[in-house]
C-alpha cells in the first residue's frame, strides 16, 4: 500500500493533468469536426471542455506548488545568504496558508449555496456544484503541497541543507 501512495504522491497531478489535457483535446477535435464537417455542434462540447481546463488549472496549480515551478518573485533570494533562503520559503508558505485558508472557506461558502439553490451547468445539465468544487479541491491539493513543502523547508534547514530550489519556468 505505501509504494502506491508514494507513486500517488509523486504522480498525482501530473496524471490528472495529462487526463484532463487529453479530455479537453478529445473534446475540441470532435468539436470542430462536427462544426465544419457535419455543420453541428454540440451545447455540450465547449462547456465540458472549459471545465476541465478549469481543473487542469487548479491541478496544474498544486504540481507548480509542489516542485516550486510557480512563479515567484526571487529578488530576496538573490539578496539573501543561501542559509536564509529556507526561512523565506517558509514565510511565503505561510503566506499561501493564510489566503488559501480563506478562499477555501469562501469557495466551500459558494458552493453551499450552489446546493441550496440546485443550480444546474446550462449545456450539460448537471449540478453546477460539481464544476464549482473545482476550487475548494485546489485549494485544498495546494494546502497540502504548501505543508509538504514546508516541511521540506524545516528538514533541510534542521540538517544544514540548501532549502530546495524547484525546477525553473524559464531560463
Amino acid at each position: 500500500m505505501r509504494p502506491m501512495l508514494r507513486h500517488i504522491d509523486a504522480n498525482g497531478e501530473r496524471y490528472l493533468m495529462l487526463v484532463f489535457y487529453c479530455f479537453i483535446v478529445f473534446v475540441i477535435v470532435i468539436e470542430v469536426f462536427r462544426r465544419f464537417v457535419l455543420n453541428f455542434s454540440s451545447l455540450w462540447g465547449e462547456e465540458a471542455a472549459r471545465f476541465a481546463f478549469i481543473y487542469l488549472g487548479w491541478v496544474g496549480a498544486s504540481y507548480g506548488v509542489k516542485t516550486r515551478a510557480h512563479i515567484r518573485f526571487d529578488v530576496m533570494l538573490h539578496i539573501l545568504p543561501r542559509r536564509l533562503h529556507g526561512y523565506l520559503y517558509l514565510f511565503g508558505e505561510l503566506c499561501t496558508l493564510v489566503f488559501a485558508g480563506f478562499a477555501l472557506f469562501w469557495s466551500l461558502e459558494t458552493i453551499a449555496t450552489q446546493i441550496q439553490f440546485d443550480s444546474l451547468a446550462p449545456a450539460l445539465r448537471i449540478s453546477q456544484v460539481w464544476f464549482e468544487a473545482a476550487v475548494p479541491i485546489g485549494f485544498s491539493l495546494l494546502t497540502l503541497r504548501v505543508l509538504q513543502s514546508g516541511w521540506r523547508d524545516i528538514q533541510d534547514i534542521r540538517a544544514g541543507r540548501d532549502a530546495f530550489a524547484g525546477t525553473l519556468l524559464f531560463d
